[in-house]
């Protein structure tokens, strides 16, 4: 029985509860949490609720501690500190910090003698091995990589924060010709206003000036300029009514060529569509853990990546079982 430490207690955090739950090697044994643990309410019977300020306490009580802050500030402190004194997991997801976060964690996680998993989910992590696993067999070819449709949670946070907005929620949505293109190995050379558009669905305060609201939507560098976004006012009731959820999904596709003149086209494609974004990204976490515990066994310290991990590792079943009923 793999015991769990979850630190933060949000979406992701309830995630990998549920997670736990459905996951017979695994036990919650405690949650961290930066707010007062009195006021934390958690599923599980007999789990323990913590200050993160005791969790050095607890070090003997835990297998694997599941970081569950966000990549923008939380990991980047969070991760490196706690490799020191746990194995760790983290879904660290700013594509462009990997190889730095990978360092810093790594030097903590020697230093304590521990195996740290970085970047664990869906992207990075599943996407990521589909990406390599279709790079290595079509050598010659082209990477496409669609989100969507689905609630991006950092851009709806940053319409959020415009002046006169109440709420808000970001749909990121693949063009589908873009990828029917794609999907027929066409290999077209796509710019970022081809592959995705973004609709938003924003509640505004009453009175508020709904043009300047679009405007400044639709102009936000590094979010929306570079996108054919559609702006949609609704009411608050609305949005709870028809945009409660956290669903979200996408797809990796390579389209490749193989022949001695490359005359065979060949297209390969994984794709996800998923309810709640959290919830299966905690189940790829899960699964990691257990896959944790197995490198720690035979001696593997500091940080790897889920490119590191054998397949193997991931299940509940015994080499004898996958060999008859996996492979």
């Amino acid at each position: 029985m793999t015991k769990i430490g979850i630190l933060g207690y949000g979406n992701l955090g309830r995630g990998v509860e549920c997670a736990i739950k459905q996951n017979d090697d695994m036990e919650l044994a405690c949650v961290f949490t930066r707010r007062d643990p009195a006021g934390v309410k958690i599923l599980t019977d007999g789990a323990k609720v913590v200050s993160v300020n005791d969790i050095q306490n607890y070090r003997d009580a835990i297998d694997v501690l599941i970081i569950c802050g966000g990549s923008a500030t939380d990991l980047p402190k969070q991760t490196p500190e706690y490799a020191k004194y746990f194995n760790v997991i983290d879904s660290f997801d700013t594509h462009a910090k990997i190889p730095e976060h990978f360092a810093n964690v790594d030097r903590s996680a020697k230093e304590g003698g521990n195996i740290a998993l970085i970047s664990v989910g869906w992207d990075p992590g599943m996407f990521s091995l589909n990406r390599v696993y279709a790079n290595a067999i079509l050598s010659d070819g082209a990477d496409y990589t669609f989100w969507g449709r689905g609630v991006s949670q950092g851009h709806s946070d940053a319409i959020r924060r415009i002046e006169g907005v109440v709420d808000a929620r970001q749909y990121t949505c693949p063009v589908e010709s873009a990828v029917e293109s794609v999907r027929r190995g066409e290999q077209p050379e796509l710019s970022t206003r081809q592959k995705h558009t973004r609709e938003c669905y924003v509640v505004a305060a009453e009175g508020a000036d709904k043009a300047k609201i679009e405007k400044e939507i639709k102009e936000m560098p590094n979010y929306f300029a570079d996108y054919d976004t559609t702006v949609k006012f609704i009411s608050k009731e609305e949005l709870e009514r028809d945009h409660k959820g956290i669903p979200h999904g996408g797809m990796v596709i390579r389209s490749g060529r193989t022949g001695w003149n490359l005359e065979n086209r060949h297209v390969i494609e994984y794709s996800l569509k998923l309810d709640s974004n959290p919830e299966f990204t905690s189940s790829v976490l899960i699964a990691y853990a257990r896959a944790a515990m197995r490198m720690h066994a035979e001696g593997q310290r500091g940080c790897r990546t889920v490119l590191d991990v054998p397949p193997a590792y991931l299940s509940p079943m015994s080499d004898e079982e996958l060999r008859a009923h996996m492979l």
